[in-house]
């Protein structure tokens, strides 16, 4: 099995059969996919009961935070008989935002040993179970008068979603077929989007977002879990995980032939023999420290890790926390920036939409460095024109357009990518390590910018988006240089291509 030691003897990396090779002259390698329905069932449902749950516990909280903090102090008040200053207040504030985001760092880090334990599948009913957790808490919290209710709710949610964005993309890629492995990698990045933006939306004062309604906020996604958990009990596992990390070809096989149909033969016995190649090229392990002590993994590992932690450096967080200030700036009052801060939301939103379409025509690498390229320009020119923006009238609109522009096109590459890179650079057995801490590194980064970024602001102004645009900046570079293309081909055709590190010849 591939969690095995073998000795150093054992064969050369990638001396056997290539996964052409295995395959007889007759198989159509490139045969058209099909979307049977169990696949599209569970990728829709994965969706909405992981990763748009996870979107939604980070939007829902921003918009009820003044209701939410009055009642913290009148809590610890009628509990403990304390009052909080401001500086107090903030820190407790502070802690339940941040909370989340340590909750999810923790998270992805376990994803990789409970994806190889445990199955992709049953990570995922994981998720669930954590997620049913925190909405109780949530939901109680104010009726039991508990302000650690609140703290413990955010960090089970936070859990949940660091395992959700560690796995749930890895498990909707082995479960696709090769040419749609890309258009369902996006389906956790496109959900993750939209939940930010329903989490927005139930957080409004005109839905739950006042002083009596908000616990209700923060548990209305339990709503996405129950449809997307009602039909679990007919999710495959990832065939991939059962036949290369498990040893059980039948089980594999079997799950096969529910995702591709008992008249798909053909693209079985393709997949099967990609899986033998796969197990016989290398006997890889699973280990964590093992994978990170490897040298193979190296460059991989490093672009895993700066693509996820890139994207939450490249000012995506920063610029929603920053844009209701410049739409006031325009002359817009504070509710109208406020909705024109959910548009800016529903644009992420739908350009994101087009990420299925945009990885199944379009080459990663091309994506990648038009996306950093682009996000990198219009970053700079925010810092620019926010500099600038009490002496030349238009650059307040300029600015905007900025804000705009650069939400586009970070949904070009940017946005989607990062997510499911890992599964298309390693093969099964050290993948789970891959996205794990491509995961942690996401996370940790977010965490980061949610500390920094008001004090940073106040000590360098506008200049606080010229880290960011340097950031996109060495992303191009990385692309260009290190990234291969992974369009197409199969992660035992990629892996080769970045095992020699640095000095990989990738293009």
């Amino acid at each position: 099995m591939a969690n095995q030691n073998y000795p150093a003897e054992s064969q050369q990396l990638y001396s056997q059969p290539t996964r052409v090779e295995l395959l007889s002259p007759q198989t159509n390698i490139n045969q058209k996919p099909k979307w049977g329905k169990l696949m599209l069932l569970m990728a829709m449902a994965t969706t909405l009961g992981g990763a748009v749950s996870t979107g939604y516990c980070i939007g829902v909280i921003n918009a009820p935070s003044k209701f939410m903090k009055i009642w913290c102090n009148q809590t610890l008040h009628d509990n403990y008989g304390s009052n909080l200053s401001e500086t107090g207040l903030d820190l407790l504030w502070s802690s339940i935002v941040s909370v989340f985001l340590v909750g999810g760092a923790i998270g992805s880090l376990g994803g990789a040993g409970a994806a190889n334990k445990f199955g992709r599948k049953a990570c995922y009913l994981i998720c669930g179970g954590l997620f049913t957790v925190g909405a109780v808490l949530f939901f109680f919290c104010r009726a039991a008068n508990s302000v650690e209710m609140l703290l413990i709710g955010r960090f089970i949610v936070g859990l949940a979603s660091g395992l959700v964005t560690a796995t749930l993309p890895m498990y909707l890629s082995e479960v696709a077929p090769l040419a749609l492995r890309g258009t369902l990698g996006v389906f956790c990045g496109v959900g993750v989007t939209g939940g930010v933006v329903v989490g927005q939306v139930c957080s409004l004062a005109d839905v739950f977002g006042t002083s009596d309604l908000w616990h209700y906020a923060l548990a209305a996604y339990m709503g996405l879990i129950i449809v997307g958990y009602l039909p679990s009990y007919l999710f495959p596992e990832s065939p991939k995980f059962l036949y290369i990390v498990k040893g059980n070809r039948a089980a594999a096989r079997r799950e096969l032939q529910r995702l591709r149909g008992e008249d798909a033969e053909e693209l079985i016995a393709q997949e099967l023999a990609e899986m033998e190649a796969e197990t016989n090229a290398k006997k890889q392990t699973s280990r964590f420290c093992d994978v990170l002590r490897d040298s193979r993994y190296l460059l991989p590992l490093v672009i895993v890790c700066c693509f996820h932690g890139g994207q939450q450096l490249s000012g995506i967080n920063a610029i929603f926390y920053y844009s209701v200030s410049i739409f006031e700036k325009a002359g817009l009052s504070t509710a109208n920036a406020q909705w024109a801060n959910l548009g800016a939301g529903c644009l992420n939103l739908a350009v994101s939409l087009m990420g299925p379409w945009l990885m199944a025509t379009c080459n990663r690498r091309t994506l990648m460095m038009f996306s950093c390229a682009l996000c990198s320009v219009f970053l700079f020119t925010i810092a620019f024109v926010l500099y600038y923006i009490d002496f030349v009238s238009w650059f307040a609109s300029a600015c905007i357009f900025c804000i705009m522009g650069y939400i586009f096109f970070y949904q070009f590459g940017l946005g989607p990518i990062p997510y499911f890179i890992g599964s298309e650079l390693f093969e099964v057995a050290p993948r789970s390590v891959a996205m794990s801490m491509g995961s942690l590194a996401s996370w940790t980064c977010n965490f980061i910018i949610g500390i920094s970024f008001p004090s940073v602001q106040n000590a360098w102004g506008a200049f606080v988006f010229l880290p960011f645009s340097i950031t996109c900046v060495l992303l191009c570079l990385l692309t260009k240089f290190y990234l291969p293309e992974t369009r197409g081909r199969d992660p035992s055709e990629v892996a080769p291509l970045v095992s020699k590190g640095f000095r990989s010849k990738v293009k």
